[in-house]
């Protein structure tokens, strides 16, 4: 048994999630936890809402709450929309916890007794009437460069132009309009990553297995000239963790915070703490998943994000790690995924565009949408969601490979058998070559999944549902009943053994049909199928079953067209 530990990019706190930011980290990781558990292995996966920054301050004023009661309610709303998607998580935590708050502080002192934290005073825009220094992106103005007038600070989205906040004319808050505006400096504290490269590489280096994705981003990163530079780790903000050394103010950084993207991926081992904490358990259990000298050495580390997260994953933590001389666990695997796109378009949580993951529950159940974006993952290139491939994979993957196939040899066996898996005949040819093939595919399968290759498992899943159709087309003991009954039930208690392993190896994908397979069959034994011939034999003959509910329904081209129509515009 293997010790696996499994986290997701963590989810900004502003607003839900949609269906790209899902399979972008979340819902793979989801796939991977629950296949390792399938497997017998010790799994931690933790997963936390994002909760620092400017962002979050402006989302709780536009919603007219505190900042602190916006993140607790947005906290919630996430985690219910994650449980709606059966995400597995050992503990979905917050960033803002006092466990982040200690070690976030910890690790930004010890850095500072290694000497790789320095002090840089800087210019930065002031906002008088709002009474605080605006990042970049919140101040807009026109571009003294093609008069897009609604230029921002850090760059003109019109002409792409990079700016400093004091190029752009008639400049303003975006966060009140305010033009009452001044420059004035202030001080804050600056992570040397610079200073580490050479141990960033060689860490990098070491990563032979990492998806060709996930090292050209961190070698780019790596070796251009404007990609490793010695960081900001310090906010003038309200909200965030208080910058202290350890339990001490830290001189000169009074009514300062830690920046978000120092804290957040600190949140990985915090939410692990904040697991052993809601369990009652000591530090022990969670150090013996983080700290190399308390037991970690034998943990594997998986990360699951998007591409645009992997420069801050493979260089701005491990900095910070690296960093810090302690005995922490580092990634072993950092799986990346691109980008999925929304019908000729790019989803966007910020202009509300695509389709949300509380609008998604609200139409479909979940197996749904984990099957359609599971076997689409965006993973060699961009993925684009459209409505008519989600209703031809439903339709044709779910509905009509494996949901038929259920439905058919449960409603056929009760008809012609009774309640209870019939006892007569013995397996033939045909059964012999279906167990070898099922067989062979089931360890390709195993495989495809232990290398996280997510479109090509799930094409091989489709691969195994398939075969156990063309068995049946092929068999016909609804045909074969009529003249040798005895061989009809062995086909018929052959395939609906098949319908239990089918569910053991689908549930990592579709956890909830999963389980409906397995009540409908009264069967608790989810022992994967290592050994086809016992699998194929594990429910005996008299054994009691139920012809289940359907599956899956399909979509008719009328609820396409409407969620189409429903959909193609912006959020509100």
């Amino acid at each position: 048994m293997a010790r696996i530990l499994i986290t997701s990019a963590i989810p900004y706190i502003n607003g839900i999630k949609h269906l790209g930011n899902l399979v972008g980290s979340q819902l793979p990781a989801d796939l991977f936890a629950r296949y390792s558990r399938a497997r017998g292995h010790e799994v931690m996966f933790i997963c936390a809402t994002d909760e620092h920054g400017t962002p979050a301050e402006l989302a709780a004023a536009k919603a007219g709450k505190p900042v602190d009661q916006y993140c607790a309610e947005m906290h919630d709303v996430q985690a219910e929309i994650a449980r709606g998607f059966r995400l597995s998580f050992d503990h979905f935590g917050r960033s803002s916890s006092q466990r982040n708050h200690k070690l976030t502080q910890h690790f930004a002192g010890v850095l500072a007794d290694n000497g790789l934290i320095r002090e840089v005073a800087e210019s930065q825009v002031y906002s008088i009437d709002d009474g605080r220094f605006l990042p970049d992106r919140y101040i807009e103005g026109t571009c003294p460069n093609c008069g897009y007038t609604s230029a921002r600070g850090d760059q003109c989205d019109n002409c792409t132009k990079q700016l400093d906040p004091t190029d752009l004319i008639n400049p303003h808050s975006t966060v009140s309009g305010s033009t009452n505006l001044e420059v004035r400096e202030t001080k804050h504290l600056y992570l040397m990553q610079r200073s580490l490269r050479d141990k960033l590489e060689a860490w990098i280096d070491s990563k032979h297995d990492w998806p060709i994705l996930t090292t050209s981003i961190a070698k780019k990163w790596l070796n251009d000239g404007d990609g490793l530079q010695d960081r900001g780790i310090t906010r003038d903000l309200h909200w965030g963790i208080p910058v202290k050394r350890g339990d001490q103010p830290w001189p000169g950084m009074e009514g300062k915070v830690f920046y978000v993207w120092f804290d957040a991926p600190i949140e990985y081992i915090a939410g692990t703490a904040e697991w052993a904490d809601a369990n009652g358990l000591g530090d022990d259990a969670w150090e013996r998943w983080w700290r190399t000298d308390k037991g970690a050495a034998d943990v594997t580390y998986y990360q699951f994000m998007g591409k645009d997260n992997v420069p801050f994953h493979t260089l701005s933590f491990p900095a910070t790690i690296l960093g810090s001389g302690e005995p922490w666990k580092m990634v072993d695997y950092l799986k990346s995924f691109n980008y999925l796109n929304y019908d000729g378009g790019q989803f966007s949580t910020s202009r509300g565009r695509g389709v949300f993951m509380d609008q998604a529950l609200s139409i479909l159940p979940s197996d749904y949408w984990r099957w359609w974006l599971l076997s689409h993952a965006p993973e060699s290139s961009d993925a684009e969601f459209t409505w008519e491939n989600f209703q031809a994979s439903v339709n044709k993957d779910l509905a009509d490979v494996l949901g038929n196939l259920v439905s058919r040899v449960t409603k056929f066996a009760k008809s012609k058998f009774g309640d209870a898996i019939p006892a007569g005949g013995a397996f033939g040819p045909q059964e012999t070559a279906l167990i070898a093939d099922l067989g062979a595919r089931i360890r390709t399968y195993e495989t495809l999944m232990a290398e996280m290759e997510v479109r090509k498992a799930a094409a091989e899943l489709r691969g195994i549902w398939v075969v156990g159709n063309e068995y049946l087309q092929s068999a016909a003991p609804w045909s074969v009943v009529k003249t040798d009954p005895d061989q009809a039930q062995a086909m018929i208690r052959l395939a609906l053994n098949l319908i239990r392993i089918y569910a053991i190896l689908s549930a990592p994908f579709i956890p909830d049909a999963a389980a409906s397979m397995m009540t409908a069959l009264n069967s608790t034994d989810w022992t994967w199928p290592s050994d086809v011939h016992a699998a194929i034999r594990a429910l005996p003959a008299g054994h009691e079953f139920a012809v289940p509910e359907n599956l899956f329904r399909k979509i008719t081209d009328e609820e396409r067209a409407e969620w189409q129509v429903k959909f193609a515009g912006v959020r509100t």
